[in-house]
């Protein structure tokens, strides 16, 4: 079982472990060593959000991936779903991205992609984990050897505009005013330049990082903050991305906050429409609401639901040949396009659809019935199975009996924080807010910090 990898990534407070210095340098090292097995002189490239942290920890992987043979280019501050495909495009043996995506701006990451722009398998993670732990146990709290990060190649970014730009031929804004959202984070380096040579106005927001700023009040953890500019500016639509941009959310011209659930509809029915939606069908998780599923079985396609992060999403794409995937919260996976979600492709694409459609946003999902539906996340000490925890198990189980033929019931811990995520979907909203209350307080009376 891996104890560093989650499902995107190595995800911790920036400092300490496993983000500490002689912790990542062992990273860098044991990344080298494992990609060197397929390829005797790895090129790796690598990118980062807009973390304070995101610098020394550039430093030191670099160093370690040096010490382990690699070759190192950077991209400089860029979007997760950029490092993926200039990986992919130039035959770089592996891409890493430094970000902690949503979480607050103390945390950071490292997350990787094969040579082919997908993320690693658990089984390779689970080797390289293995050859970290031995290092560190060799070389104890040694600190590594000073380094600096790599120059950055300011090509590499202008590349990945030029790509986007190349998956909408025609898009234009022409009459439109958007409003943009880039959450202080990697889109700030992007979405400027992307979007305003496009036509129409375009109103950018939160754009000014500060190596602090990344999420806070903005972005699509905040949603309800770009819907309330577009209603106050009188906007067509909003768009809203996480930190490393490999999510977007949306508001319509109304102010009303448009989620993945949303986009995958629209979508979905637009691919359909041209003949492209493979087999009539589409990928989503656990966490996507029954309203969708109803809305898509209305259209006459079928939706599959895979555990939750993209990561899994991806692997149920490909193994069902599924051109359309991805979640609730905004990651958006178009799998003849990219190897990941990515929100600027995400955003550029749905822009497309409602060009081409001469309808509103609004319109294209007016038909989506969400069923009430509540997430409560618990501050964990410890992720404890929860069907060994007898009272957490009866709240659950009585919640399940309840909401038989009427609702949802997903408990599960979170593959990035110390969180258990309680979500309860019913059509009784006294109902589901009392499940999900009950199940939340036994967790937090059995784990809760």
């Amino acid at each position: 079982m891996k104890k560093l990898f989650g499902t995107d990534g190595i995800r911790s407070v920036a400092g300490q472990y496993p983000l500490d210095p002689p912790t990542v340098y062992a990273i860098g090292i044991a990344l080298a060593h494992s990609l060197a097995v397929t390829s005797p002189s790895p090129r790796v490239i690598l990118g980062m959000d807009t973390r304070e942290s995101g610098s020394w920890i550039a430093a030191t992987l670099t160093a370690g991936l040096t010490a382990g043979g690699a070759s190192v280019e950077s991209a400089g501050i860029i979007t997760t779903p950029a490092i993926a495909f200039l990986t992919r495009a130039h035959s770089f043996s592996a891409g890493v991205v430094i970000s902690a995506s949503h979480n607050p701006w103390e945390d950071n990451g490292i997350k990787v992609f094969g040579p082919d722009g997908y993320k690693l398998p658990d089984a390779t993670e689970l080797a390289i984990e293995g050859e970290i732990f031995r290092r560190l146990q060799s070389s104890g709290d040694a600190e590594p050897p000073k380094a600096t990060a790599p120059e950055v190649n300011e090509a590499d970014r202008a590349e990945y505009i030029r790509f986007l730009l190349a998956s909408v031929p025609g898009l234009s804004l022409d009459g439109r005013r958007i409003v943009i959202d880039c959450a202080n984070g990697a889109a700030s380096a992007v979405a400027p330049q992307l979007f305003t040579g496009l036509g129409g106005e375009v109103i950018i927001t939160h754009a000014s990082p500060d190596g602090r700023n990344i999420n806070e009040h903005c972005g699509a953890l905040h949603p309800e903050i770009v819907a309330a500019t577009v209603k106050h500016q009188k906007a067509s639509l909003g768009i809203t991305f996480d930190g490393d941009a490999d999510r977007s959310l949306f508001a319509d011209e109304h102010g009303n906050v448009i989620n993945g659930d949303a986009v995958l509809l629209l979508a979905a029915r637009d691919l359909q429409a041209r003949g492209l939606l493979t087999n009539s069908t589409v990928v989503a998780t656990t966490m996507s609401n029954m309203g969708l599923e109803a809305a898509l079985k209305r259209s006459n396609i079928q939706m599959l639901r895979a555990p939750v992060g993209d990561k899994y999403v991806l692997e149920q794409m490909l193994s069902t040949n599924a051109a359309l995937g991805g979640e609730q919260s905004g990651h958006i996976i178009f799998s003849g396009r990219s190897t990941t979600g990515d929100g600027l492709l995400t955003a550029l694409l749905l822009l497309d659809i409602v060009h081409r459609s001469g309808k509103t946003l609004a319109e294209l999902v007016a038909d989506l019935k969400v069923f009430p539906q509540v997430i409560v996340n618990v501050k964990v000490r410890e992720k404890k199975p929860l069907d060994a925890i007898p009272s957490v198990a009866a709240a659950i189980a009585a919640a399940e009996k309840e909401l038989a033929d009427s609702g949802r019931v997903v408990i599960r811990y979170s593959g990035t924080e110390a969180l258990a995520r309680v979500m309860i979907e019913a059509e009784s909203e006294p109902l589901m807010r009392h499940h999900a209350d009950t199940i939340a307080n036994a967790i937090r009376a059995e784990l809760g910090v």
